[in-house]
C-alpha cells in the first residue's frame, strides 16, 4: 500500500508544481475525482428545484470536483492550502471562485450564506500537526465552528475522508459535534477493499431540522445502511455516528479504591522519617472495619 500523502509532507508543499500537474493528467484520478463529487453531491441533498445554490469545495486542488458543481447548475467557491494546485485550475479555467486558505485556521465567510459544502480527501489533513503552532484538535474546532456559522439553517456538508484510524475518525466526528452539526458517517461498500468510500455528513440547523443520516451503498449497487450490513469486528467497517447536536457527557470520576496494608505501612513509615507522632503498627493495621448499623 501506498504511503499517504499526509504522512510525506505538509499540503502545501507536497502539492507542488510537479505533483499537481501529475494529479491533474491523471485519467483516473479525474474519473474518481468525479465520481466521488457526484456521491458528495448527492448526500447534501439539494432541492430538486432547478435553482442555483452557492456551495463550498472544500481542498477544492485543481478544481476536478468544482467542475461536477458547475455541470450540476451550482455557483461555487473553491479553497485550497497549495498555490500549485489553485495555480493549475486558473489554467484550466474552471468556473468557481478561487481562493488560497488553509481550512484549519476556519472559513472567512458571512454567517448563513453558504447552501452547501463538499471536500473530497482533505479533512484527514487537519489531524496532523505539520508545524509547531498546529494542534490538531484547536484547527478541527476553528474549521467545524467556522462551518457551521457560514451554513445557511438546514444546509448539510458532504466529506469524503480516509481517516488513518478510529481515533482520527473520532476526533473528527467529536469536533463536528462540539460545533452544533447533527449527522454521522455513511460507508458505501462497507466489505469491499477497493470500493470502499467513506463520507462525513453533517447538517446545520436545530434539532427540528430532519438530521436521519442518508443510506449507504450496498455492495451490489443496492441502498443499505450500516445498521442493516452484517456484522463485523474489523476496525475498518467500523462507523461512529453523530445522534443528536448534544455535547458528549463528560466522564463520571469513579471514587478511589481503598488503600491496602502495605500502603498503609509505607504511609505510616513515611511520617515518622519527617518525625510525625504515630500510632504503633499492629496486626489491626490496615483490617477493614464491619460496617455500623
Amino acid at each position: 500500500m501506498a504511503s499517504r500523502p499526509e504522512n510525506l509532507a505538509p499540503p502545501e508543499i507536497f502539492y507542488n508544481d510537479a505533483e499537481a500537474r501529475k494529479y491533474t493528467s491523471s485519467s483516473r484520478i479525474i474519473n474518481i475525482q468525479s465520481k466521488l463529487s457526484e456521491r458528495a453531491l448527492e448526500l447534501l441533498a439539494l432541492p430538486d428545484d432547478d435553482v442555483p445554490r452557492l456551495l463550498l469545495d472544500i481542498g477544492c486542488g485543481s478544481g476536478l470536483s468544482g467542475e461536477t458543481l458547475t455541470e450540476n447548475g451550482h455557483q461555487w467557491i473553491g479553497l485550497d492550502i497549495s498555490p500549485s494546485m489553485l495555480d493549475i485550475a486558473v489554467e484550466r479555467e474552471v468556473e468557481g471562485d478561487l481562493m488560497l486558505h488553509d481550512m484549519g485556521q476556519g472559513l472567512p465567510f458571512r454567517p448563513g450564506t453558504i447552501d452547501g459544502a463538499i471536500s473530497i480527501s482533505a479533512v484527514q489533513w487537519l489531524c496532523n500537526a505539520d508545524k509547531s503552532s498546529h494542534e490538531p484538535r484547536k484547527r478541527l474546532k476553528a474549521f467545524f465552528g467556522s462551518l457551521y456559522r457560514c451554513l445557511a439553517r438546514g444546509a448539510k456538508a458532504a466529506f469524503q475522508m480516509y481517516p488513518e484510524n478510529m481515533n482520527q475518525r473520532e476526533l473528527i466526528l467529536k469536533a463536528a459535534m462540539q460545533a452544533g452539526f447533527a449527522g454521522g458517517v455513511v460507508v458505501d461498500y462497507p466489505h469491499s477493499t477497493k470500493s470502499r468510500k467513506e463520507f462525513l455528513v453533517l447538517t446545520c440547523g436545530p434539532p427540528s431540522v430532519n438530521t436521519a443520516v442518508p443510506k449507504a451503498k450496498g455492495e451490489e449497487g443496492e441502498s443499505c445502511s450500516e445498521d442493516e450490513s452484517d456484522d463485523d469486528d474489523d476496525e475498518e467497517h467500523q462507523t461512529v455516528s453523530i445522534s443528536d447536536r448534544h455535547r458528549p457527557k463528560k466522564r463520571q470520576k469513579t471514587g478511589k479504591k481503598g488503600k491496602g496494608r502495605q500502603w498503609i505501612l509505607k504511609k505510616k513509615e513515611q511520617m515518622r522519617g519527617k518525625g510525625h507522632n504515630v500510632p504503633p503498627d499492629t496486626r489491626y493495621t490496615g483490617r477493614k472495619r464491619k460496617a455500623k448499623f
